[in-house]
């Protein structure tokens, strides 16, 4: 007798079982093959708000520790600037220096409301400023090093408005594994409501240039106390767990940072 193949002994079970042969495939079929719904469009498209066109950018930018207070002084009076003249459509969003994680680091937050387009038409504008490149120039002298990427907002976040203060800020970064974007935000989508309750959450974006697959999540604390408490009650609520069993998978790697708002800064 021949010996009987893994599929054969695989069809012989199913016909015992009392399936047919067309049922068979599909039962069969669904242990190894992952179905997967056509994309009928660009993630960015299906994730971000329709009734907006902002884009966000968000800098980094790591100060010589000797620096720092030079640089916060510098940076309050460009931004001031900017906000003053109406040609310029951009908008500081925020700006902070780290407390916890990455040390002597400032973060900021910009919004170009417009999309693509008004940021091409800053930019333009800013090149042509020597009063901006001589900024630069100045700048440059207190950086270690800096880094940015070009964001869009989740559509079912709240848009970052300015707030009073004092509060403490947390920066959430996740690194998510190429593909997974779509699942990650109908998950949020959901989990969102859960994190509403004390007025934390600030602002959820999604990078468009620079790093990819990177999910920042933005909230507002009164403090570390307020922190821990928002934190926990959140595990209370039904639905809480089972948001954090699918996405936990999705993450490559994540950061936290703690940062505290500037005076100039907008989120207070």
């Amino acid at each position: 007798n021949k010996p009987t193949t893994y599929v054969t002994m695989m069809n012989n079970i199913v016909f015992r079982l009392g399936f047919s042969e067309s049922s068979d495939k599909g039962w069969f079929r669904s242990l190894f093959v992952h179905k997967v719904d056509a994309r009928k469009d660009a993630h960015s498209n299906l994730l971000s708000k329709k009734e907006t066109s902002n884009l966000y950018k968000i800098q980094f930018h790591n100060v010589k520790p000797e620096c720092l207070d030079e640089y916060n002084s510098l940076e309050a009076e460009v931004q001031r600037r900017l906000h003053q003249d109406q040609d310029f459509p951009c908008e500081v969003v925020g700006s902070w220096n780290t407390w916890y994680g990455e040390q002597d680091q400032a973060v900021h937050l910009w919004r170009y409301r417009g999309g693509y387009p008004a940021l091409t038409e800053c930019l333009q504008k800013l090149r042509a400023n020597k009063e901006y490149l001589e900024f630069r120039k100045e700048r440059a002298k207190m950086l270690i090093s800096r880094q940015n990427q070009l964001l869009l907002e989740f559509s079912f976040w709240n848009e970052p408005l300015p707030r009073k203060g004092p509060n403490l800020y947390e920066l959430r970064t996740y690194k998510l594994k190429p593909g997974t974007m779509l699942e990650w935000g109908n998950r949020w989508a959901r989990a969102i409501k859960h994190r509403q309750e004390n007025n934390e959450a600030v602002g959820g974006f999604f990078s468009q240039i620079g790093d990819l697959y990177v999910v920042h999540h933005l909230w507002a604390y009164e403090s570390l106390q307020s922190r821990e408490e928002t934190r926990n009650s959140a595990w209370q609520k039904e639905g809480w767990d089972v948001n954090v069993y699918y996405t936990v998978p999705l993450v490559r790697s994540m950061e936290s940072r703690l940062m505290i708002p500037t005076k100039s800064s907008p989120l207070q």
